[in-house]
């Protein structure tokens, strides 16, 4: 009789490599969907330099550049309110539907803005327009943030979680490393610089459209979680998102905690740098985008050894290590960047700081899903976690700048740092959610 057991722990069974290639599809799926949404989301800021001019005039550069920001926080108000909607849709008919959904929104929104004519065409409903399509792209990334995180960690094998999750970041920062590459491409390749002012920011939004509409066909064949269709089997009553959200005070306050600091200086050093490195540090515009792209790549590689890593000795030595390094380290590193006129010490210290600033991305994800249940997963991932980001995330540009505005631009690296302890706090007090998950509780 042939022995089959060493063959099969030195070579995988059908079944389990049927099963490694269905978890790597949908994880692939709702990354590039994923990817597509957060690049709509940041060409906002990485054109934000060219069509400023056109939606808000003003002699003062910083003055455009602080409405456009006003407005990028704008979109983040509204997140909260996509949480509530996407997260009740992810919860009660499927991750699938409400991923698909969302992606179709962030659309329209991007098409607003690409067809939308300047302050100079018809005054002040340009940018009543422009304020309209980050509303709409607002609500619907506020519904894609928790229903991805809850997909891609559903979707992935209990032992590596983690690591699988982490590739929502990877995306998301990939997002924006496109929207830049896109910029690359435009400044030195397709336009020249009058051209790109004139009317070429306008081809990015319209890309974006294009494929936020691939996404949308590519999501709409992605299958449904075993998660989901188990607490959907289970026949239990199904309450009201929010409602049923109320039962779970002690978990929202930690995703509110846990949020605020990584956020702040997740936008800190993402969308703020663009402006950050232009304007204060003061390098050229392709120069500027450059080293801001090389940055985003550093930190899309550190996202998946991260969460590697949280997979091994778990979320919480991650989280506190972000905690402890970005309220030591913000402020030496924003103050040594400001005085810096060389692109590539600016690049090492952008790097430096995403160095720490990865022990939250690469797992909060993770960790926020973790803490609910299946039923209430979606809605508890979302709906705190946009309404921290809109307080401490999206206001950080607007609040940097208004800072550089009054003269004490320094006023802000001491605002990070504290926002950060804050989180700390939170991190040193949480437990370890690998070691206590709710990810098995159908309900």
């Amino acid at each position: 009789m042939t022995d089959t057991t060493s063959g099969t722990a030195a070579t995988p069974h059908p079944i389990e490599l049927a099963d490694a290639k269905r978890r790597l599809k949908a994880i692939f799926m709702g990354s590039v969907g994923n990817l597509v949404e957060w690049y709509d989301f940041y060409a906002y800021t990485a054109f934000a330099l060219y069509f400023a001019p056109h939606f808000f005039p003003s002699n003062d550069p910083v003055v455009q550049q602080l409405n456009a920001a006003t407005l990028f926080a704008a979109g983040f108000i509204v997140r909260p309110v996509g949480g509530w909607l996407f997260g009740h849709l992810a919860d009660r008919y499927g991750r699938r539907l409400s991923l698909t959904v969302s992606v179709v929104m962030m659309c329209f929104g991007s098409l607003i803005i690409a067809v939308t004519p300047t302050y100079a065409t018809i005054g002040f409903a340009a940018p009543a327009l422009l304020a309209l399509a980050r509303i709409i792209e607002g609500l619907s990334l506020g519904g894609e943030y928790g229903a991805s995180a809850t997909y891609l960690t559903e979707v992935a094998h209990p032992e590596h979680r983690g690591f699988y999750s982490s590739f929502q970041y990877v995306t998301l920062i990939g997002g924006q490393l496109t929207a830049i590459l896109v910029l690359l491409l435009l400044q030195n390749v397709f336009l020249t610089h009058e051209e790109l002012v004139a009317w070429g920011w306008r081809i990015p939004f319209v890309i974006g459209a294009g494929l936020a509409i691939t996404a949308m066909i590519m999501r709409r064949h992605m299958h449904e979680t075993e998660s989901f269709e188990a607490a959907k089997k289970s026949g239990l009553k199904r309450e009201s998102s929010l409602k049923g959200l109320l039962k779970y005070p002690r978990e929202v306050a930690i995703v509110v905690g846990l949020t605020a600091g990584g956020t702040a200086a997740f936008y800190t050093f993402t969308t703020y740098m663009q402006t950050f490195v232009k304007q204060t540090v003061g390098l050229s515009d392709i120069v500027t985008t450059y080293v801001i792209a090389g940055s985003l790549i550093f930190a899309s590689i550190l996202q998946p050894i991260y969460g590697l890593i949280s997979d091994r000795i778990g979320r919480k030595p991650m989280l506190v290590f972000f905690g402890v390094a970005g309220t030591l380290l913000t402020v030496p590193i924003l103050t040594t960047l400001a005085g810096t006129k060389s692109p590539w010490i600016a690049f090492l210290l952008i790097s430096g700081a995403w160095v720490f600033v990865a022990g939250y991305t690469s797992i909060n994800a993770v960790v926020k899903a973790e803490l609910f249940p299946t039923s209430i997963r979606a809605t508890g991932v979302a709906v705190p976690y946009a309404l921290t980001v809109s307080i401490f995330g999206g206001t950080a540009p607007a609040i940097a700048l208004f800072f550089k505005q009054q003269g004490h631009e320094q006023w802000f690296y001491y605002y990070l740092s504290a926002v950060i302890f804050v989180s700390l706090l939170v991190y040193t007090t949480m437990r370890d959610t690998k070691h206590a998950s709710a990810m098995d509780r159908h309900e």
